[in-house]
């Protein structure tokens, strides 16, 4: 009998790291977690127990603080991408690289009515992401957001749908919709604007889910999507995940009180998750 490894990856993943740039008075954070993958000629070091080609995950580590430390990080794409050159120019047995970088936000405290210079507060689970994939032939860039949570209240229906013996969803004009949407976006260029295009983008996404009227949640990721191609020609592809954060309407006839439609029950499981790319044709 015989065997045959047919893929493999190795790396670390979790490296957190704030660097923050103390070059003017006011200070600059950048609060990061990186995870790096190699993939590669490494079959001896699983077949044989041969290290030899093997660089330690704990240098990988100590890689993202170095180059951190020798000049500011800038957007997570950049930093993305020095990391992905200096581990592709220095390790010849490596063939593909993936580093990811999720973003964690803050904004300026305020302070005697303007922005304080050196204190921060979080801008909650929210983060802006980057993963950076690059081989001996290409780069790409991907850019995104995670954990967004957005809600509105009114403007989304639900109706027209199957209906069979095992189902009691009742149609509806007026629910809320609530969702924590993963955004996912391939840049065209590697010397994008990509800041400005973040911002674009998450702009459109919110803007979008709050005006838009919605028929289901497949009807409005669509018309966000559109509406981020449409906002910024440095990407042409991306890619949502909505997952629906069920709000319950909670049964107070049984309490005696006249249900209006104002008191519901959050729920985490089990939801419905609605997922799509669009890519411009």
């Amino acid at each position: 009998m015989s065997f045959e490894l047919v893929a493999n990856n190795y790396g670390k993943s979790g490296i957190r790291l704030l660097r923050v740039n103390k070059s003017g008075q006011q200070h600059e954070i950048k609060d990061l977690t990186v995870d790096i993958q190699f993939e590669g000629d490494f079959d001896a070091v699983h077949t044989k127990g041969n290290n030899s080609a093997v660089l330690p995950t704990d240098t990988m580590k100590n890689t993202v603080y170095a180059l951190a430390a020798r000049e500011p990080v800038g957007e997570i794409e950049n930093f993305g991408v020095r990391l992905v050159s200096h581990f592709l120019n220095n390790n010849p047995q490596v063939s593909r690289v993936k580093v990811h970088i999720g973003e964690h936000l803050w904004s300026r405290i305020p302070a005697n009515g303007k922005p304080h210079p050196t204190a921060f507060v979080s801008c909650g689970p929210e983060l802006r992401t980057a993963s950076v994939i690059g081989t001996g032939e290409k780069t790409v860039i991907h850019g995104g957001l995670e954990q967004l949570l957005v809600l509105r209240t009114a403007g989304s229906a639900f109706t027209g749908y199957i209906k069979d013996a095992y189902t009691t969803l009742a149609e509806t004009r007026d629910r809320i919709f609530a969702t924590m949407i993963k955004a996912e976006w391939i840049y065209g260029d590697s010397d994008a604007s990509f800041g400005s295009c973040w911002e674009t983008i998450r702009k459109a996404l919110v803007e979008t889910f709050a005006t838009h009227k919605s028929e289901s949640v497949q009807h409005t990721l669509y018309k966000m999507a559109e509406s981020a191609l449409g906002c910024c020609t440095e990407i042409h592809e991306i890619r949502l995940s909505m997952p629906n954060k069920h709000q319950l309407a909670f049964d107070l006839a049984r309490l005696g009180i006249e249900n209006r439609g104002e008191v519901f029950v959050p729920t985490d499981e089990p939801y419905g998750l609605i997922e799509a790319t669009v890519r411009r044709s």
